[in-house]
């Protein structure tokens, strides 16, 4: 059995969350410095094994604004692809997660300086893509 993960791609900071190896339970998993993270992920996908990965993709209704990260998300995706060929990837709309997570925090009554943390923010909205994806598409 293997893991979904989830990544939520900033400029500064990645949030990334992940299934249980039997794709029930979501959990956020960590923040990390995006200039770290491909080699975070490669120590990663060697000790778990991960069946998809599911990034987060900014969709604009507003046809004429472009989300700057876009391109570096294709950019990153690309070199995935190129770095794990056998695991499939996806994306998932993100609008709104990182509001959504805030609110999810508040409502699972977590402290104003746990929530003022960025970090946490980029793992639960990691955690939010993921669930959204799975709820979507099914687990497996």
């Amino acid at each position: 059995m293997a893991r979904l993960l989830a990544i939520d791609y900033g400029v500064k900071r990645t949030g990334l969350a992940v299934t249980d190896p039997s794709k029930i339970i979501v959990s956020p998993l960590q923040t990390v410095d995006t200039t770290y993270l491909t080699p975070f992920l490669k120590e990663y996908l060697v000790k778990e094994k991960v069946e998809k990965i599911i990034i987060g993709y900014p969709e604009n209704p507003q046809k004429d604004k472009v989300n700057p990260v876009v391109k570096q998300i294709i950019l990153f995706s690309d070199n995935l692809k190129k770095l794990f060929p056998d695991i499939p990837i996806e994306f998932y709309n993100e609008e709104y997660t990182s509001k959504e997570a805030v609110s999810v925090m508040l409502a699972g009554g977590f402290g104003r300086k746990f929530r003022q943390t960025k970090g946490n923010t980029d793992r639960m909205a990691a955690a939010l893509i993921l669930q959204g994806w799975i709820d979507e598409n099914g687990a497996n």
